[in-house]
């Protein structure tokens, strides 16, 4: 947190402190988001090894796991629980379901244990998604939500570094090193649930509960998200992510590979590089994404970031595979990712919605975001086989799409307060 706390201290001027203690608190979701994602890929050799897991067991713990299927049904389930009975419920709470899923997996000892320890992660992740977004953008002053969202995001990029880390510390340790990973963040769940028992609900969910204090407030029902113009903006949205996220998720099939291909690479450089992807990432929100989302035109930054994406995924269609082809690609993409979709999707999902269905209509687009993933990751081994060129170009595709459907809808909110937003609905 302490890196984080830096971070913040470079890009603000003194300003109220509780409001950044409120964004870390509920941003440290996207920490344990991709924090479990990460560790879960880098123990499945092991449980491999030792439990004999069968190759369709392999792919329904990528599916359903906190990277894709369960995450998504958790997203709509606490999403719509947000928006009923307010943040703090969720946010709190949660965590502690959390932690009770991935002790499943510190002291699993069959494959079904893993299963089950997975789905349960995968349930508490998307639940404290649109919690923490909703929450984080709700309690930003006016003119920083670009700023309050990024924090979040260094935090998503944060916990694979450290899990890699760890799993590189831990690794004579065999399958003790991965329980001891995962221990390590069912007590930063423990340990989150006690911080977040001192913050307060979202104001702003208060005061849409209250009204105008003359007539009574009906609550916001499911079907309301289901206008022409809500529909619209969720499918803008659930759009531009899920391409992008088709090449994310497929990413850490064919990652690997261009390690190996550029020289057998040992666990330690490998390690290296996949880290250092990261602090990239990190680096690029820190510099752009918190530094500018909030000042300039979203819609042109967007569009730098995709292309600056397209053009590093296509390095590896057009030309063969070295080390210094690899090294520019991996900077162009972690660089270009850092103020691009993801990014975007949690700022534009805040601010294009009313208060009472922010957290409902965040759910439901992450819901279909994971959920298709899963079904997608199903199909990706086989997509391997066809070539490793054939398959750069389907994710180069990919980017293109995410990026021309992300450049076409792109919102003009920066520097607008959520009132005025939701006063142009």
């Amino acid at each position: 947190m302490t890196a984080v706390t830096e971070i913040v201290a470079a890009t603000e001027e003194p300003q109220d402190d509780e409001h950044w203690k409120n964004t870390i608190l509920a941003g440290l979701a996207n920490y344990i988001d991709a924090g479990s994602i990460v560790a879960g890929s880098a123990a499945l050799a092991l449980w491999v090894e030792a439990y004999r897991l069968s190759n369709d067991l392999v792919g329904m713990i990528g599916a359903f796991g906190p990277n894709a299927i369960s995450a998504g049904v958790g997203a709509f389930i606490g999403g719509r629980l947000c928006d009923l009975f307010g943040r703090k419920k969720i946010y709190q709470y949660d965590m502690l379901f959390y932690a009770f899923g991935m002790l499943w997996l510190v002291f699993a000892m069959n494959a079904w244990m893993i299963v089950v320890g997975f789905f349960l992660v995968g349930l508490a992740v998307g639940a404290d998604i649109p919690a923490s977004w909703s929450l984080i953008a709700e309690m930003a002053p006016k003119g920083a939500r670009g700023k309050h969202s990024g924090v979040a995001q260094v935090l998503w990029y944060l916990g694979p570094v450290v899990v890699l880390l760890l799993f590189l510390a831990l690794t004579p340790l065999g399958l003790l090193g991965a329980r001891i990973v995962f221990a390590h963040l069912a007590i930063l769940a423990i340990g989150l649930t006690f911080l977040r028992s001192r913050m307060k609900e979202s104001q702003r969910w208060l005061d849409a509960q209250a009204g105008d204090g003359v007539q009574p407030v009906q609550k916001a029902r499911l079907r309301d998200l289901f206008t022409r113009q809500h529909i619209r903006s969720m499918a803008f949205l659930a759009g531009m992510y899920v391409f992008w996220n088709l090449w994310a998720g497929t990413n850490g099939f064919f990652f690997p590979y261009i390690l190996r291909t550029v020289g057998d690479q040992s666990q330690a450089m490998s390690v290296a590089i996949q880290a250092g992807s990261f602090l990239i990432g990190m680096l690029s929100i820190w510099l752009i994404f918190m530094r500018w989302s909030d000042r300039v035109n979203q819609r042109m930054l967007f569009l730098v970031s995709a292309v600056i994406q397209v053009f590093g995924m296509s390095l590896l269609a057009l030309f063969p595979m070295t080390l210094p082809l690899a090294l520019i690609h991996v900077f162009l993409m972690a660089f270009g990712q850092g103020f691009g979709a993801q990014s975007f999707f949690q700022l534009w999902s805040s601010e294009m919605f009313p208060t009472l269905l922010r957290s409902t209509a965040q759910g439901v687009m992450f819901a279909v975001v994971r959920v298709l993933l899963g079904v997608w990751s199903f199909f990706v081994p086989a997509l391997t086989a066809t070539g490793f060129t054939t398959l750069a170009w389907i994710l180069t595709g990919f980017l293109v799409v995410s990026g021309l459907i992300g450049f076409w809808g792109a919102p003009r909110n920066e520097g607008k307060s959520l009132e005025e937003l939701e006063a142009q609905m």
